[in-house]
């Protein structure tokens, strides 16, 4: 018989992935989304509750107005306005691309929380009573989408569920 040549290819290792590699990502996937529909539980029920203005709500599309009120405020209470702006749709930058990891990125993510922003805010300007459309919350929100990925999302996505 004659010898294997110098050409011919060795034998290839199994390049799959382990199993237990693939039931972590079904896990973290799993609680991502868990976490996601609670996420989005709270989250609405909070900015879709009536609440009592006492006739004070008044809508903004007019960006950075609403920020400039904002930040003429004691700080206590600009800090509660912006802060809670930018946090309150933040779970979004780190729980979606656990759940898809086509959703890395900030571009995505700033499309997606804008868009899950301005399906809030308008809501909030045509059905509940005591609150108002406003255009910097969607900016706010946003942006707050986009910091959550970059300082904690990509890492975690990255983490749970590999680069690919």
């Amino acid at each position: 018989m004659a010898a294997p040549s110098e050409t011919e290819d060795p034998p290839k290792e199994d390049s799959g992935t382990r199993w237990y590699v693939v039931l972590l990502h079904v896990i973290a996937v799993g609680v991502a989304l868990a976490a996601l529909g609670a996420f989005f539980y709270f989250a609405l029920r909070f900015t879709l509750s009536p609440i009592d203005d006492h006739g004070q709500a008044g809508g903004n599309t007019d960006p950075g107005r609403s920020l400039r009120f904002y930040l003429d405020r004691p700080a206590k209470e600009a800090l509660v306005q912006v802060g809670g702006n930018l946090i309150l749709l933040a779970p979004l930058g780190v729980l979606l691309p656990v759940v898809s990891t086509r959703m890395r990125g900030p571009v995505r993510l700033a499309l997606v929380g804008a868009v899950v922003s301005l399906m809030i805010e308008t809501v909030q300007g045509t059905v509940v009573l005591g609150r108002a459309f406003d255009v910097d919350d969607v900016i706010l929100n946003t942006v707050g989408v986009v910091l959550a990925y970059l300082l904690i999302g990509r890492k975690t996505s990255r983490l749970l569920r590999g680069r690919s």
